[in-house]
């Protein structure tokens, strides 16, 4: 970006319900940053976006967004399946990119993405946006200051009740659109979560099943792994189960630290002179923290931690999880 600018203009592809709450204001929000242009195919929905979050310009077509010199940066709120086309679209014309979650269908075309930015020099961002989330950050301090010691087991659980679907699927369950089903959609958080914190995963291996028969896709996940640091990880997710459960565990030498990826229950910390909780609020807009970070990236004024080469990272573990039977 300029060396002068004072603010980041986006442009938004994709403005729906996603956008509506997580999101979209968080551009509005975020210091030195602002919402110029929305897009989306039902130029109905675009236009009544735009006018209901004060946003003055609208599209129904990506190449006008992508094209108009007055959009700096460009925020891709789009299914999986179409992350890939829009993300290039936009290295080539130059907009540094910031992409929904999984950024893509799968890993290679995650890699195409990044090769695309890096040879137009734009970056590329990824809305893993609990990399930027109170209660994480605060994990990440306890690992660092030894609160439990060295690292020996990672344990996630989450299990889920099936959902029921009648007529046409919703797009998360269609992997044609999705590039899966919940546990793309959902696990990608947890695994990202555990890169962040942990650092890279490695030497994973894993098996996926229908086990409901609720959906074709997968419906049952579960692996194991290892991090940088030699720590183990086992990770089970069932989306047909008998109960809404959903909890990670860092287990260590000298103590625990048990929190969940999607609720707000405090953060627990377990060792030998007992039990601390650390209780966070979510934001209003839980993608503004992490939005802030790009910003403040592109600006010149700080460094974001959610990017394209960590991202692919996780894409990377979720085909292996279920690249077997």
């Amino acid at each position: 970006m300029e060396a002068s600018r004072s603010n980041i203009r986006w442009g938004i592809i994709g403005c729906g319900n996603v956008t509506e709450v997580k999101s979209g204001p968080g551009f509005q929000k975020a210091d030195g940053s602002e919402l110029l242009a929305v897009m989306r195919r039902n130029k109905e929905l675009a236009e009544d976006y735009a006018r209901r979050h004060n946003v003055p310009r609208w599209y129904d077509d990506a190449r006008q967004l992508i094209e108009d010199p007055e959009v700096d940066a460009v925020y891709v709120a789009t299914p999986p399946e179409s992350h890939m086309r829009y993300v290039i679209d936009a290295a080539e014309a130059g907009k540094p990119v910031y992409v929904e979650k999984p950024m893509a269908m799968n890993a290679s075309e995650c890699e195409r993405m990044i090769e695309s930015c890096r040879a137009a020099g734009v970056p590329l961002f990824v809305a893993y946006y609990r990399r930027a989330l109170p209660r994480f950050l605060h994990i990440r301090r306890l690992l660092a200051e030894g609160a439990i010691g060295d690292v020996r087991l990672v344990t996630t659980l989450h299990s889920k009740k099936l959902t029921e679907q009648t007529g046409v699927l919703p797009w998360r369950l269609n992997p044609e659109i999705s590039g899966g089903g919940h546990f793309i959609d959902l696990a990608s958080h947890t695994l990202d979560v555990l890169d962040f914190l942990l650092g890279p995963i490695r030497d994973v291996s894993g098996r996926k099943a229908n086990l409901g028969g609720g959906y074709e896709v997968e419906d049952t996940v579960s692996g194991s792994y290892s991090f940088e640091s030699g720590a183990q990880g086992v990770g089970q997710w069932c989306f047909c189960a008998y109960e809404n459960r959903e909890v990670n565990e860092i287990i260590g030498s000298k103590g625990k630290l048990t929190f969940s990826t999607f609720g707000h229950e405090p953060v627990r910390l377990t060792t030998e002179q007992g039990v601390v909780e650390y209780p966070f609020d979510a934001p209003a807009h839980i993608q503004q923290p992490l939005i802030q970070t790009i910003v403040n990236d592109l600006l010149g004024k700080g460094v974001c931690e959610s990017t394209g080469v960590t991202a692919v990272r996780t894409s990377r573990v979720m085909d292996a999880l279920t690249a077997g039977k």
